[in-house]
């Protein structure tokens, strides 16, 4: 919005053509975010207790948990409510990247915010059943999809790369809507499963999703997608914008959420982080690399996918609860240490995964 207004004022001060450089707003995002977040978290947290809109823990968890029932949930909102306010401030709202990645970001959170619902005021653990969740996840994962691939100037927007090598780039043709459908709702999901104790899922997101906006800028710069050999997606540097809200947003959530945490973020909130860093990852082309710096959310969801396969198959349990993080919990380790450590290993992952930029 900010962009058109500058565009006008530059014909009266040309000091106003500092906000179209791209940096520059995703810097504001940033800070932007962070500030709503900082000013709007307090009077939510007391409007959630007052109408006693608390956590639900479920019967089976860990019995460490059981203290954090009645905590305000469906904290998320504040995500999505900073991140749109300063998406639409700062960026270039006729990139149609910003839209897809914004929209499907509020959707998803809608679908959380469904689920929160029925949980918190039906007081029902299960929340949306998992077929229905599933249906629009899927849906709206196959309509940004589509999308993407009709709006593609060329295969560079569609093929997938492989980190370590040049001058390999996979053509999938239509399957493409396909794969990238499923990693919108596979990470979705991912972060919502890692998101079980107070600030484990929002750090990480905060630093892939830093690290996915550096990889879009990189991108959307023919100079720098040219050095790096990468593929260069025309506009995909706006996405930055959002990654700085995610940014400054999250960290203005984790503010609140820190251990011991005044407020979850809900499904309204991992969902619809989930899905952005799905949609991030395949506008830059980078989706292996998502994989690697992800590797927190998708070995939490994998811990669950072999979990359930193997008492199914064999009766017997891989972990002593799933998801992973509470298998270390029960392991006697105590709650802020697998936060932190799960923390360092992201920050691990998320630098070997921006390595593999210039590793070709």
């Amino acid at each position: 919005m900010l962009v058109w207004l500058s565009d006008y004022l530059m014909q009266f001060d040309s000091n106003f053509a500092v906000i179209q450089y791209i940096t520059v707003r995703g810097i504001f995002s940033i800070l932007t975010a962070l500030g709503v977040s900082l000013v709007i978290g307090p009077s939510m947290i007391r409007r959630l207790n007052y109408h006693q809109i608390g956590q639900v823990v479920r019967d089976d968890g860990p019995e460490t948990h059981f203290s954090k029932a009645g905590t305000p949930t469906m904290g998320g909102a504040l995500i999505l409510v900073s991140i749109a306010m300063s998406t639409l401030l700062w960026s270039d709202l006729s990139n149609h990247y910003v839209w897809i990645v914004l929209l499907v970001t509020m959707a998803i959170g809608a679908v959380g915010w469904v689920d929160d619902y029925r949980k918190v005021f039906r007081k029902d653990t299960a929340g949306l059943s998992a077929r229905w969740k599933l249906f629009w996840q899927f849906l709206v994962g196959i309509a940004a999809s589509v999308v993407l691939y009709e709006t593609a100037l060329g295969s560079i927007e569609t093929d997938y790369i492989i980190p370590f090598f040049k001058d390999v780039a996979i053509d999938v043709g239509f399957f493409y809507v396909a794969i990238s459908a499923l990693m919108i709702v596979f990470f979705s999901n991912a972060v919502n499963l890692t998101d079980g104790l107070d600030g484990l899922a929002i750090l990480p997101t905060v630093m892939v999703g830093g690290a996915l906006g550096v990889i879009a800028y990189l991108a959307g710069h023919s100079e720098f997608s040219a050095y790096l050999n990468i593929p260069n997606v025309t506009g995909s540097g706006e996405i930055v914008i959002f990654a700085g809200a995610l940014v400054g947003a999250g960290m203005g959530f984790l503010w609140f959420n820190t251990y011991p945490a005044q407020i979850f973020m809900g499904d309204v909130g991992a969902l619809a982080l989930g899905a952005a860093l799905g949609v991030m990852g395949i506008i830059s082309r980078h989706e292996i690399v998502l994989f690697i710096m992800g590797g927190v959310f998708v070995m939490e969801a994998l811990s669950v996918i072999m979990q359930v396969a193997s008492f199914k198959l064999t009766g017997k349990r891989i972990f002593r609860m799933a998801p992973l993080h509470h298998h270390f919990e029960l392991k006697g380790w105590p709650e802020p240490r697998v936060i932190v450590r799960f923390w360092i290993i992201t920050v691990m992952l998320v630098l070997f995964g921006l390595a593999t930029l210039k590793l070709r």
